[in-house]
């Protein structure tokens, strides 16, 4: 097995809710695909040759190829700097910029009707029907949903989800049954979920992973009837210093709550919850906003908290851990001593103390005192060890965070203990940015879970590990790819990658929650395991009330076999779902992450699916298959149709793909080059496509359209704020009259991200283009210019601002209505512009969530929209005028 060449790259955080900040930093190791096949890493793990030793020179209990590398977490990163540089670029968005935003879109007036969300049932990631060779069904993940970055839970049965995008959700039976308690808010990003000792719920807002879509969020919030309340403006604690901030931790403690933030760590009375938050620490004020450097592009990573130990003998002895995934001259552990805040650079025993190894990092006390973990995510292992950034799992048995501290755990050795993830390249705390949790069992000091891509436990302080919570069962003796079983004979396991944690009990039973990129599970506490130290007692809570799936994209087809019409959509890493007309659960017919979509209005299970990086697969039965492909070849009826960009590295993560609205035979891709194929969902192999343009070196499609064999291109190239540039070209299907458009900087169309073009199916001269970022208003940088939506009516050669009184927020989508309406998807939901009119209408009431695609219905009748954190919506056409 090759291991991809590691490299540095430029990452960003980026936020999408109200009161957020955009900026960019320098990350750690990421680098681009290796030009496999795409889906190596969740699917070809089936594969019996897979099942060899592995070599990564560790002898696991059972052992699993990641046939792919091992490059999920090179794909996460890079997908964090795209999806960021279509919001900042070309320059920094200063705070305040989604507040203003929101604000101004309430302000609108608001058209008819009302969404309905379309998604709000289970999704099964191992739906038997669905076992095609490009599928994860039968991994054993079960139910789904979006991801959950926070857990918190009670004695009486009431557990509490925060999810990346979706908001806060409250169930009242120990799981299940959910409701939307945050909707009032603005930020529906969540960094933190705490209940304190009287009871209350208290939620940081801002997802503080530094994911792609890790939004920042505005400040802290305080629910004191947790059972019965919802979060709302007037419930936000102190004023507005943590608006634009991300917040990892929140701790308690002598009478105060301590914040650990993307802008230091600050703290506020429990008890009086008006009044400023008091910054405590921030290694490197200058950068913070009205800081001499505060204009400085890496100021936003200059003073990043993830967390704080608090002596449970004395709440005035405090650790903080503080610094940039990385790596940063400021990383490392800090106390008070004399009054001021001072690096602890000794004592600390097997914990390091350098700022070389020092990065992410979370702490756990035990209920009586007796003792503290912490696990640390090493800045240096992250950039030069291509197994994993895990430094360690650490215990103190002194009870203080002070240590002297033990290694109970390195990555090898979980590895070891009944992983999945034992292949060279991917192993136990590649992704420890990314994942991590830490607990302890209230009535046991040693009985710990840790989680990263997977959930561990100690029952013994440390001693010895179980994975009881594997990656997934492929690869595992137990597993099969049977469908009358859910995962053969293994038992059922979480999805990947952890997030939150929480002990509560229920009905008299302790048990824990985690929260991940697929949602939330639970087990008992003192659950059982099998002989491979595997769980088999995890229970998904995804059962359809709780919907924080988060979509790119989203497809509509007739379902010739039910009637009505199938809905698909590409999803972060919970691949594609499907929807037919008569489903009461969906299916996932692809997995991975999901990009792009095109769905044949006339039959919707003529599908393509984009993984990342332009790499596209195609069915034309909706990917249905009982799994038999893994003896007969020949049974396979989903194919990889990807361009040559794919395997050159030169499309975009989410790269954009388009039907003519004419001619659905004909389709458009684009990443380096615009390509063109016209054997529609008949196509077979990537070869069938051909480069009609070539944008030139360094530039990457950002935007396609097509209608009557006119096609319309954006691109960007460079993408980022080092020079960044942008433009459009137009051209023809068969390859003639291709021309780049003359956009000059700071005329006419700003120098931003050009994300979407919307033709009039009347008239393929006259199109619309949509562009993402902010105004020169929010924008250091140069060319931001002002406006969202251009109109042009003579094929691109000319355009105009039509914006008038559209917020000042990104715009992702478009699409133009058989009347001659034009529908807007926005960072912050969706807005009409009526047939004739030159003024904007808020469509319906959705929560603060980004709608990243729009679509219509086959008959045009009915609006579909993609949100990234709420599922899918559709509201009636007539209903937006």
């Amino acid at each position: 097995m090759s291991v991809p060449t590691r490299k540095r790259r430029w990452l960003t955080i980026c936020a999408v809710t109200a009161s957020a900040a955009l900026v960019a930093l320098p990350a750690g190791a990421a680098p681009g695909p290796d030009g496999g096949r795409p889906f190596g890493a969740r699917a070809l793990a089936q594969l019996a040759a897979s099942r060899a030793q592995s070599t990564g020179g560790i002898t696991p209990k059972v052992t699993a190829q990641d046939s792919d590398g091992g490059n999920e977490s090179d794909e996460i990163a890079e997908g964090a700097d795209q999806y960021a540089e279509a919001r900042t670029s070309p320059g920094v968005v200063a705070p305040g910029a989604y507040g203003a935003a929101w604000s101004s879109l309430n302000n609108l007036p608001s058209t008819g009707g009302s969404w309905r969300n379309v998604t709000d049932l289970p999704y099964n990631s191992d739906d038997p029907r669905y076992r095609d060779f490009d599928s994860n069904s039968s991994g054993g993940a079960g139910n789904v949903t979006g991801r959950l970055a926070a857990m918190a839970a009670d004695d009486d049965g009431y557990v509490y989800a925060g999810s990346a995008g979706g908001g806060v959700w409250r169930s009242r039976s120990g799981g299940g049954h959910w409701e939307p308690i945050s909707d009032r808010l603005s930020s529906q990003s969540t960094g933190a979920l705490a209940l304190d000792g009287s009871g209350r719920l208290w939620l940081g807002t801002g997802e503080a992973n530094t994911n792609a879509d890790a939004y920042l969020g505005s400040g802290v919030y305080v629910l004191t009837d947790a059972h019965h309340g919802t979060f709302s403006a007037r419930s936000r604690v102190g004023g507005d210093e943590l608006e634009s901030t991300t917040i990892h931790q929140l701790r308690f403690g002598g009478g105060k709550v301590w914040a650990a933030t993307s802008e230091g760590v600050w703290s506020h009375s429990t008890k009086t919850l008006g009044g400023a938050w008091k910054l405590e620490f921030a290694p490197n004020p200058g950068y913070l906003p009205g800081g001499s450097l505060a204009s400085d592009p890496s100021a936003p990573y200059k003073n990043l908290a993830n967390d704080i130990a608090i002596d449970p003998k004395d709440p005035s002895k405090v650790v903080l851990a503080v610094g940039w995934r990385s790596g940063d001259d400021y990383n490392g552990f800090y106390t008070k001593v004399r009054g001021a805040w001072t690096r602890i650079t000794s004592g600390l025993g097997d914990l390091p103390s350098d700022a070389d190894n020092v990065g992410n990092v979370t702490f756990a006390r035990s209920a009586d005192g007796s003792r503290y973990y912490a696990i640390d995510q090493s800045p240096e292992q992250l950039n030069s060890n291509p197994d994993s950034g895990l430094e360690g799992v650490y215990v103190t048995k002194s009870g203080s965070p002070f240590g002297p501290w033990t290694k109970i755990a390195d990555y090898k050795q979980l590895a070891a203990d009944g992983s999945a993830l034992t292949s060279s390249g991917y192993m136990p705390g590649v992704q420890a940015w990314y994942n991590q949790f830490l607990t302890v069992d209230p009535a046991n000091a040693q009985h710990v879970y840790a989680g990263l891509e997977e959930v561990y436990e100690t029952r013994d302080g440390g001693g010895t590990w179980s994975t009881v919570g594997p990656y997934w069962n492929f690869g595992f003796p137990c597993w099969s790819i049977d469908p009358a079983k859910q995962t053969g004979d293994c038992n059922a396991t979480t999805h990947s990658d952890q997030h939150g944690v929480a002990i509560g009990r229920y009905h008299g039973r302790s048990y824990v929650y985690v929260g991940n990129d697929g949602g939330a599970y639970r087990r008992p506490l003192d659950g059982a395991q099998d002989s491979s130290g595997h769980a088999t007692d995890w229970t998904s809570l995804n059962d359809g009330t709780i919907d924080t799936l988060q979509y790119y994209s989203v497809g509509i087809g007739k379902d010739l076999a039910h009637g009505g019409v199938s809905v698909t959509g590409g999803l972060q890493d919970n691949g594609q779902s499907i929807l037919r007309s008569d489903d009461k659960v969906m299916g996932s017919d692809f997995g991975g992450d999901g990009g792009d979509t095109l769905t044949d209005p006339a039959n919707g299970c003529d599908i393509a699916e984009e993984y990342v990086y332009l790499a596209v697969q195609i069915t034309q039965n909706c990917a249905v298959n009982d799994g038999s492909w893994v003896d007969d070849a020949s049974k396979v009826t989903s194919y990889n149709v990807a361009p040559a960009d794919n395997a050159t590295s030169e499309a975009r993560f989410i790269a954009p793909l388009a039907a003519d609205m004419k001619n659905s035979s004909t389709w458009i891709a684009g990443g380096r080059h615009v390509w063109v194929q016209t054997h529609g969902y008949a196509i077979r192999s990537g070869s069938e496509w051909t480069s009609v343009y070539d944008l030139g070196a360094g530039r990457t499609a950002t935007a396609v359209a097509a209608s009557g064999g006119k096609v319309y291109a954006a691109w960007c190239g460079p993408c980022n704020n080092q020079g960044f540039a942008r433009g459009i070209s137009v051209g023809n299907a068969d390859g003639t009259g291709w021309h780049d458009v003359t956009l000059p900087v700071d005329a006419t169309v700003p120098n931003r991200y050009l994300s979407g073009f919307a033709v009039d199916p009347k008239n393929a001269d006259h199109v619309y283009l949509e562009v993402n970022g902010f105004s020169r208003h929010w924008t250091e940088g140069p060319g931001a210019g002002v406006g969202h939506v251009f109109e042009s009516k003579d094929g691109g050669t000319t355009w105009t601002d039509i914006s008038t009184n559209l917020p000042d927020v990104p715009t992702d989508s478009a699409v133009v209505t058989a009347d001659g309406g034009l529908a807007v998807a926005t960072d912050l939901g969706v807005v009409y512009r009526a047939p004739g009119r030159t003024t904007w209408q808020r469509v319906g009431r959705l929560p603060a969530v980004a709608v990243l695609q729009l679509k219509l219905s086959p008959d045009g009748g009915t609006l579909y929209a993609a949100t990234h954190g709420r599922g899918i919506y559709t509201i009636k056409v007539r209903d937006c005028g």
